[in-house]
């Protein structure tokens, strides 16, 4: 659960920008706050019938990088009637030129903690490989491969590459919500430039376009990704008309609360 959160609203920026996106097509990306509703949009036969939850989101300009901290909480209920309370509460911090990151999760089912993971990871140089080095669940590393990119990055880099007039590229993505270490994602863009009629405050003059993300365990043959995620992204970073597919029911984000902060630099 954390590891999606992550893929949706890893909101910063990455000085490494994707190739062929113009210099004047660049947006400052935001620091702000948002609030998400959530609430089940589709079942697939699932033990899932019904869900709703919130997810919060903070990004602040940190001067050497960018610092996020993000909250998930969902309530599902099941065939039986039972209901079930999902939370995940994930902090970084990662460098503004994308070789550095500091991670820590928690989740918890009904108050019980499930998962949590915390360490550093850092990247040789831009497009190179790198290393993970976990503190929890228990002291270990993992080998990043090379192209490897952390959350931050990842994210700008998909708004780059749209904006660039690319529709589909992969690439490893490391966010530091697993022990297992990277992720592969497939990505998806439509074309980048519409501007929806209803839109936040702030952003109703900006370009914006929706992408897909699909994200798979690396070292598998699987076609079947693990789960997917697609959003409407502004060229300043903020998302919104959130999807996220688990497979069995898919939930659906959209922005309720929205308040564009000072950098704290």
């Amino acid at each position: 659960m954390p590891r999606l959160v992550t893929a949706v609203l890893s909101l910063v920026v990455f000085l490494a920008l994707a190739a062929g996106a113009h210099a004047a097509d660049q947006v400052p990306l935001a620091s702000h706050r948002a609030l998400y509703r959530l609430r089940l949009e589709t079942t697939r036969g699932g033990d899932v019938t019904s869900g709703t939850g919130t997810m919060s989101y903070e990004i602040i300009d940190a001067c050497d990088g960018w610092a996020v901290h993000q909250k998930l909480d969902m309530q599902l209920t099941n065939r039986d009637g039972q209901d079930v309370a999902m939370s995940s509460d994930y902090t970084t911090w990662e460098s503004k030129d994308g070789l550095r990151l500091r991670f820590r999760t928690r989740q918890l089912t009904d108050q019980n903690v499930t998962s949590e993971v915390a360490g550093e990871a850092h990247l040789d140089a831009p497009g190179g490989a790198g290393e993970a080095d976990f503190t929890l669940p228990e002291a270990s590393s993992k080998p990043l491969p090379a192209r490897t990119l952390f959350p931050t990055a990842h994210t700008a880099t998909i708004i780059q590459a749209a904006m660039a007039g690319k529709r589909f590229f992969t690439v490893p993505l490391f966010d530091g919500t697993s022990p297992d270490g990277a992720q592969d994602s497939s990505i998806v863009m439509a074309p980048w430039g519409s501007k929806p009629a209803a839109a936040p405050h702030g952003l109703a003059d900006m370009a914006s376009g929706r992408v897909r993300i699909a994200f798979f365990d690396r070292g598998t043959a699987s076609q079947q990704s693990d789960y997917e995620v697609a959003m409407r992204y502004w060229a300043n970073g903020v998302a919104d008309d959130l999807s996220m597919d688990f497979g069995d029911f898919v939930m659906a984000g959209k922005l309720a609360e929205f308040r564009l902060l000072k950098p704290a630099c």
